[in-house]
């Protein structure tokens, strides 16, 4: 699969510049959403660049300073625990992608958004479905808000060690449930994805 493909063809249709955005941490119970925008430089190939759930934490830790280093122009932005419980997580997630296109320089013609959804994007766009599989930018994307993410998460992991945030980085597994029982929410857990709890 040529991840220039489908954005060539978009170039081809008179675009000057576009951007690639993804997010990470829709699903977890605990943590920010976080969203990355990325132009990189038309045709530019990244070895192993690929969808960022396609590739472990060691290859997309290896990827994210090669990808910052040759874009044109990136941003990294999150919407914080509070503002996924104010607007709900698709809104929340829209304000991190809205947030990372808005640090770009120059600003892009064009986003791509991975999925199928972008209601909530005050930007030119167009949704791009498993755009992370389809698309470099949108790739490159995906790792920089991983990445990101669990950087975070990490570092929550040494506040509040009783969760166990660096394995599994808040996401709803057995032992992150045993441990909410046990302890309760901490102060970066999403209290309305705690409601479904049993």
């Amino acid at each position: 699969m040529d991840l220039w493909e489908l954005e060539n063809a978009i170039y081809d249709e008179g675009y000057s510049l576009l951007c690639g955005v993804d997010e990470a941490g829709r699903g977890p119970l605990a943590g920010p959403v976080y969203a990355a925008a990325v132009i990189l430089p038309r045709g530019l190939v990244i070895d192993g660049l690929n969808d960022s759930k396609k590739l472990s934490e060691k290859k997309r830790e290896a990827l994210f300073a090669p990808i910052c280093a040759s874009a044109l122009s990136y941003g990294i932005a999150r919407a914080e625990v509070e503002e996924i419980e104010e607007r709900n997580i698709l809104n929340a997630t829209y304000l991190a992608m809205s947030r990372a296109i808005a640090k770009l320089e120059p600003p892009p013609s064009l986003a791509l958004i991975d999925g199928n959804r972008s209601a909530g994007i005050a930007f030119p766009n167009r949704t791009v479905v498993k755009g992370d599989a389809k698309c470099a930018d949108i790739a490159a994307a995906s790792v920089l808000a991983k990445v990101s993410r669990d950087r975070f998460m990490l570092e929550m992991a040494e506040k509040y060690p009783e969760y166990g945030f660096e394995a599994h980085k808040g996401y709803g597994t057995a032992a992150h449930y045993t441990a909410l029982r046990e302890f309760g929410p901490s102060p970066i857990h999403r209290l309305s994805f705690l409601k479904k709890m049993h």
